[in-house]
């Protein structure tokens, strides 16, 4: 007679470690497995190509200021995200870039980051130079001035929502110029500012504050500066699907090979 718990067909329990009623054995899903294995190697490879550049991977030429954030709030339907969607102020650090980078005042992709010092943890946006249009807010656009649109170009899910965010060109505001050379000089004279704008998918650009660039920061204090705009989003905020996934592992190759980390940097200097 077969005992209880004994496996039946022949495969006895001393063979296999494991008998009913134990906690089956666990192992990690192949599917799990191979996306651990994507993840280190394109983080692995990025880091590789880091240290040959010996500079930041992406927009590695920059200028980095101290700047302060000012939300209004949003006009119409709350966007789910308290940080958009409340007024406040916030101190902030803001870098302005060029992609390649190209020299002088050629085109460019050019880049603005914003690191909003809120609790309980920084809010990083990162946005590229874009176009307005919904057709064109999802593309990268090179181009020479750095007054002008920049978006998130991939979306971010607040809830159910997908949400688009933009820095647009503030009319009544210092123009930047074509180079990075212009831009410390606009901050020199005045305090330029963008417009911070929140979008839906088709639907027109909403202004919910504005960011603000002040004194400019030390070739040290750029150096050192690290973003990740996977990793420090507000709670209601996350970057789906694979190119957030993507940008999670290039960002963390990178800083991985400078030695810095996910908060690194920021400015502590008083606000415009």
């Amino acid at each position: 007679m077969r005992a209880v718990g004994e496996p039946t067909g022949g495969h006895r329990a001393g063979r296999t470690g494991y008998r009913r009623g134990m906690p089956a054995p666990t192992a990690t899903p192949p599917a799990s497995r191979t996306a651990g294995r994507a993840a280190t190697a394109v983080e692995h490879a990025t880091a590789a190509l880091t240290r040959l550049r010996r500079a930041r991977l992406l927009h590695p030429a920059g200028r980095s200021f101290a700047g302060e954030v000012m939300i209004w709030g949003t006009a119409g339907p709350p966007t789910g995200v308290g940080l958009l969607d409340d007024p406040g102020r916030y101190r902030a650090t803001v870098r302005l870039s060029k992609g390649v980078p190209t020299p002088g005042s050629w085109p460019d992709v050019l880049g603005l980051a914003v690191r909003v010092h809120a609790d309980p943890g920084p809010f990083d946006l990162l946005v590229s130079s874009s176009g307005a249009a919904p057709g064109l807010r999802n593309l990268p656009l090179p181009r020479r001035r750095f007054t002008g649109t920049y978006s998130t170009i991939m979306c971010y899910r607040a809830g159910r929502r997908r949400l688009w965010l933009a820095a647009l060109a503030d009319p009544d505001s210092a123009d930047l110029g074509r180079s990075l050379a212009a831009v410390a000089a606009a901050t020199g004279a005045d305090a330029p500012r963008l417009v911070l704008a929140v979008a839906s998918a088709v639907g027109p650009w909403r202004p919910v504050g504005q960011v603000s660039l002040g004194a400019q920061l030390s070739a040290r204090e750029d150096t050192a500066l690290a973003f990740d705009p996977v990793r420090n989003l507000p709670p209601e905020l996350r970057a789906p699907g694979p190119l957030g996934w993507l940008r999670e592992q290039t960002y963390r190759g990178s800083r991985r090979a400078r030695g810095a980390d996910a908060q690194s940097g920021g400015s502590e200097a008083t606000t415009v």
